[in-house]
């Protein structure tokens, strides 16, 4: 097994770096021109002509890139195209394809990071630093660890007996058929890591990028073929849903789909699979994350200066387009009366505007769509009696989808923003009263459907161990006096459970696992030469 990787470094983007000079230059180029998106099928360029445009979320009248849409047709013949890669594929050894995706690593940590970088920043609309942490440092790590991981499964996995006369022995073989990886918007490093992770092991996929990341999703799919991913092993298909989930599905050959989305897409899919289960091979691999109302909980005894920034930073970094995002917060009403107003004040600082201009902490919400969700539910807390907006509220689409930071206050803990997931920077708090604690972890865990990320913010050992104990179930990632996001490859591997998804732990080895179908084998060499037994013999 080769030597362990290390995370990659987080670059600055200080005022004078070089790495700020870089990107600002590559932002300026990428502004200036409009890229033809087409499908990659079978390592092929497509342009179908059926075309929609990619525009920069703040400032929606600028048209980044003319994308060609598959259609049926185009999508079953990705299906095929991966199918017939997979033979070779697999013939090329684990070794090599590790060298392919550690090659994508290695140029992505070089040359193409500004590349992938500007094009996230542009197309999703993410800060520099968002875009550092997620398109460079996050997806370079998924390719590093997830070889590493892959290269130990052979030797981990293998029988603990062998009789004489017997050598056994297990094959970690890929599914058999096509993965189908269908993508987020808002990390650029879960969208290329769903198709890799399972072509690591020798699976090929058919993958379905999210509508509003064709762009950085493509720029990525170029990254992975220049470091000589063979033609047909990831196909890049930019299509409709329905299409998507019409061919692939019932092809005898889907052996699994790998999803991140919502939890109502995903739910549906998996009913799909079900009704397709006897057209199938194979019982398909279904792995997903899907979202997420995750929560803050401070006890009394805390520390309030590290609650405010965690409360800040978790809410509205990203626009709070994070599964992992804070939404919701149970804080005592004494630690609020000292730095509830701190942070309606911290808040009212925020800056936002154009992700070009490194002084802004946000940027826009991703679309049309999004802003209206958003904005429909900032706009039923303010009409409802039990809540009070007290800081944010506003927003402003006429250039891009721009929503202000929102806290809103509600003395009902089942109104409607303290349990839905908004998926915006929109934080509900409830206050409760500071000999309820427990009763609050409890009402904490009933509250929501999901269970993905949650914090707890304490200072005596023995209160965070109550809310360890009674939130067991509440997060698959659980943070103790930090903000609920910001999980690192390798470090905390992510994934939750309830209708927060099958909880396989992307960036770990668990999620590998589920893209292999190990095959035991027993190796005999004293074969038996007569079929009677010792017991039948007379005594």
């Amino acid at each position: 097994m080769t030597n362990q990787p290390v995370n990659e470094p987080v670059l600055g983007y200080a005022p004078g770096s070089e790495e700020k000079k870089a990107l600002k230059a590559e932002l300026d180029r990428q502004m200036n021109e409009v890229v033809e998106i087409p499908c990659i099928i079978n390592g092929e360029k497509v342009f179908t002509g059926n075309t929609t445009t990619q525009v920069i979320p703040h400032d929606h009248g600028h048209v980044l890139a003319n994308v060609h849409l598959a259609g049926k047709e185009e999508i079953a013949a990705a299906c095929d195209a991966a199918i017939n890669a997979q033979q070779a594929w697999i013939e090329l050894g684990l070794e090599a394809r590790c060298q392919i995706f550690e090659k994508c690593a290695e140029l992505l940590a070089g040359d193409w990071r500004m590349k992938v970088n500007a094009s996230t920043m542009l197309n999703q609309s993410k800060t520099c630093f968002q875009a550092e942490i997620d398109s460079a440092c996050e997806l370079i790590d998924f390719w590093n660890f997830n070889c590493h991981y892959a290269r130990g499964f052979h030797d981990l996995y293998q029988p603990l007996v062998s009789p004489q006369g017997v050598q056994n022995s297990t094959e970690i073989r890929p599914l058999e058929g096509f993965v189908l990886a269908i993508t987020p918007f808002n990390f650029s490093s879960i969208a290329a890591n769903l198709p890799s992770a399972p072509a690591i092991l020798g699976n090929t996929a058919v993958w379905k990028p999210s509508r509003n990341s064709y762009h950085s999703n493509y720029v990525l799919m170029e990254l992975m073929m220049e470091a000589g991913l063979p033609a047909g092993v990831i196909n890049f298909v930019p299509a409709a849903g329905p299409d998507i989930s019409e061919v692939c599905l019932p092809n005898p050959n889907f052996a699994g789909v790998h999803f991140t989305g919502s939890t109502a897409t995903f739910q549906w899919l998996w009913q799909q699979i079900g009704e397709q289960l006897p057209n199938l091979k194979s019982y398909p691999r279904i792995v997903g994350e899907t979202g997420g109302k995750d929560f803050v909980v401070a006890h009394p005894e805390c520390d309030e200066q590290g609650l405010l920034v965690a409360l800040l930073r978790g809410s509205f970094e990203y626009q709070g387009q994070k599964c992992s995002a804070a939404s919701r917060a149970y804080i005592p009403k004494s630690v609020w009366s000292r730095m509830g107003q701190n942070l309606i004040d911290e808040v009212a600082k925020i800056t936002m505007g154009d992700a070009r201009d490194f002084t802004n902490f946000m940027t826009a919400v991703i679309d049309q769509r999004s802003f209206d969700k958003i904005t429909g539910y900032i706009e039923r807390a303010e009409a409802n009696p039990a809540c009070e907006i007290v800081v944010g509220g506003g927003s402003d689409g006429s250039v891009g989808w721009f929503i202000e930071p929102t806290i809103i206050i509600s003395n009902d803990p089942h109104s409607e923003t303290m349990i839905e997931e908004i998926f915006g920077p929109v934080l509900t708090i409830y206050l409760y009263e500071d000999d309820q604690f427990e009763e609050t972890l409890t009402l904490c865990d009933i509250t929501s459907q999901y269970a993905l990320t949650g914090s707890i913010f304490a200072s005596n050992d023995e209160d965070v161990q109550t809310a360890f104990n009674a939130l067991r179930f509440t997060a698959g990632n659980f943070y103790i006096n930090d903000k609920p996001t910001g999980a690192a490859v390798a470090q905390q591997p992510f994934g939750g459970a309830r209708a927060s998804g099958t909880n396989d732990k992307a960036g770990g080895p668990l999620n590998l696992l589920r893209w292999i179908s190990p095959r035991s084998v027993k190796h005999t060499f004293e074969t038996p030469q007569t079929w009677d037994y010792p017991f039948m013999q007379n005594e």
